[in-house]
């Protein structure tokens, strides 16, 4: 894989992780067309995925420290709660339980943390699958056209008003599982998500808010979950910078197309990206067919 190649990946990923167009079914596509090898099974992947990582990190940072604060009182919250469950039942003590949920910021922490167990389990059972899916350009092409539906429903959608105090754990567990499908190449991640929140009742920024930062566990985990494929392979100097190079790419467009998702959801945008994303999946249907290419 060149440097070019690299650049122009950061850049798709940048693009369409943000973007309701799918960055897996776009790198997938370019991929197949092109017939770039990155080499190292998943690991350019996921440093592209860290990049958008990053970008989430920037803007979204004073609400990222105000939740990892309070998660980590949450955590202390429930060791205390644990060593008052046993000095009640075996030393005769009346302790008051310390609230576990109290404030948005714990709500927006528990309701993140619900929605990660069905992506991850989803995304865990369904790993091969997906890694197949990627080198199929009809199942690309047809999950495009199921993301194209999405978003001509989201532009439909009645946005709600519902903020974390509002918001139900049920309403985060069926997030969570559509971020899970979402893991399909084709089927756009945003897209999905945030079309879940709106349907959910959400209010639009905070569905887009939502939408990105529930991604931050999803990623670390597929992240984590790979690490041994990263340390397999021996890589060169020049691979490392190509690497390196595409992550910073998809760092700087993710971070541009972030502030545009905002304006999007906004308006009402998402027709224009649908109508898109059905000429991407026709495009990939009668590739794989070999009518073009």
């Amino acid at each position: 894989m060149s440097l070019l190649q690299a650049i122009l990946m950061g850049i798709i990923q940048g693009l369409t992780e943000f973007l309701p167009v799918s960055s897996s079914g776009h790198l997938a596509i370019f991929k197949n067309v092109f017939h770039v090898n990155t080499d190292m099974k998943l690991t350019f992947d996921i440093l592209l995925h860290v990049g958008t990582l990053i970008a989430v990190f920037v803007v979204y940072w004073a609400d990222i420290k105000k939740m990892i604060v309070e998660g980590v009182k949450i955590l202390m919250d429930c060791l205390a709660n644990i060593g008052m469950l046993f000095s009640n039942t075996f030393g005769g003590g009346n302790k008051r339980y310390r609230r576990i949920v109290s404030g948005s910021y714990r709500k927006f922490v528990i309701l993140v943390l619900v929605s990660t167990i069905p992506t991850g389990v989803i995304g865990f059972l369904g790993k091969g699958l997906v890694e197949k899916a990627g080198q199929n350009m009809l199942i690309i092409g047809v999950c495009l056209l199921i993301t194209a539906c999405l978003l001509f429903i989201a532009d439909r959608t009645v946005p709600g008003k519902k903020t974390p105090k509002n918001i139900t754990y049920p309403n985060a567990l069926g997030i969570g599982v559509a971020q899970g499908i979402a893991t399909l190449p084709g089927i756009s991640r945003s897209g999905t998500t945030i079309t879940a929140c709106l349907l959910s009742g959400f209010d639009k920024r905070f569905a887009v808010k939502y939408s990105f930062i529930m991604s931050i566990p999803a990623i670390l985990g597929a992240a984590v979950l790979d690490i041994k494929d990263i340390f397999s392979e021996s890589i060169s100097a020049g691979e490392a910078v190509n690497y390196v190079a595409g992550m910073l790419a998809a760092a700087v467009v993710g971070f541009i197309c972030i502030k545009f998702v905002l304006v999007l959801v906004r308006n009402r945008k998402f027709k224009y990206f649908g109508i898109y994303c059905i000429v991407m999946g026709l495009l990939a249907i009668v590739y794989h067919f070999g009518l073009i290419g």
